[in-house]
Formats: C-alpha cells, structure tokens, sequence
C-alpha cells in the first residue's frame, strides 16, 4: 500500500511539474528575473543611437567630412555585478548605427582581422582580375567606446537595480569627443 501511494504522489507531482516552451515574437518584452536581458539591450541601444544620430555635434561633424562618417564600434565595458553579453550588446549598437544610413559602419576586432587573412590568401591564390589589393581599407573617422554600471538597492523583499550606459564617440585623428550619451533603466524587483 505504501508503495502504492508513493507511486501516486510521485506521479502526480510529475504531472504538475511539466514544462512548456512556447515561441513569442523576439520583440516582446519578457522580464523573467529583473537582470538586464535582451529587451533591456535593444532599448538602451535604439534610445542611443537615436540620440547619437540626432546630436547637433555629430550632424556638424559629418556636414564637415562632406561624407557619411565611418564608425568602428570599440569596447563597451560590463561594470555591472551580472555578467551580460557584451557582444550581442555591440551587435545591437552596430546593426543600428548600420539601419541607420546615416553613417558607415567599419568591421572591428576578429571580423577585420580574418578579411585580412583572406585578401593575404588571395595574393597567392586568387585570380589577378579578382585579387583584392592591400591599402584599399576605408579607416574610420570615429570609435564608439562605453561602459555599464549598475546600482543596486535592497530592503527587505524588494531590489531596484539601476543600470546606467554611458558611450562616448570619439574623433580617431583628434581625440575630440564628438558625442557623449547616457541612458539609464531602473527596475524594481519583488521577491
């Protein structure tokens, strides 16, 4: 009997407990834990772009080049407690400054670096017509570099998180900021 009975219960625990996966439209917000998530991330990046594209410094700067300015997006440093991706972080930066048309966009990092082991590849390997010559590299007018931080707040069951982003667009010839933007989301969270 008593073996019975465990095996009920244990059934009908199994029953209860039962996952479900359901598929939402990436652009819905979804704010499981409080952390900084994906939602978080397009925000904070649509908002600062925008704001970068609409700044008065950047417009004149590019009136002066007389030429969309080309960007290369730098480092964006975590100085959050949580670990967040920094990398689909930038991607976010570069897909909307790449929307935007406003300005070029220039590979950073590894990305450049394997376009150059291909065209040192296609020196030796590839048809004179269709070789891609050395030198030929747009450089980049400007570097956008940043960094996150985070506040936090305890009492009791409830937790604010404030997650401030500063970013910073840099002249690459002058060292002169052109732009400096911040934007701030602030969460509260109940246990």
């Amino acid at each position: 009997m008593r073996v019975y009975l465990f095996l009920l219960l244990l059934t009908l625990s199994g029953a209860c407990n039962q996952r479900t996966v359901a598929r939402v439209d990436p652009q819905t917000q979804v704010d499981l834990s409080g952390r900084w998530n994906d939602s978080d991330s397009r925000m904070v990046a649509d908002r600062m772009v925008a704001d970068l594209l609409g700044s008065e410094r950047f417009k004149e700067y590019a009136t002066s080049k007389g030429r969309k300015p080309a960007i290369i997006v730098g480092q964006v440093r975590n100085r959050t407690s949580e670990h967040i991706d920094a990398n689909a972080y930038i991607k976010k930066f570069e897909l909307a400054i790449f929307n935007s048309g406003i300005a070029e966009l220039i590979e950073s990092g590894d990305f450049r670096d394997k376009l150059r082991v291909e065209r040192a590849n296609q020196q030796d390997f590839a048809s004179p017509e269709t070789m891609k010559r050395w030198g030929e590299e747009t450089g980049a007018d400007l570097m956008l570099f940043g960094e996150m931080t985070s506040e936090t707040d305890v009492y009791q069951k409830d937790r604010v998180v404030n997650y401030v982003t500063t970013l910073f667009l840099t002249d690459m010839e002058t060292n002169k900021r052109v732009w400096y933007g911040q934007h701030e989301i602030k969460k509260k969270i109940r246990n």
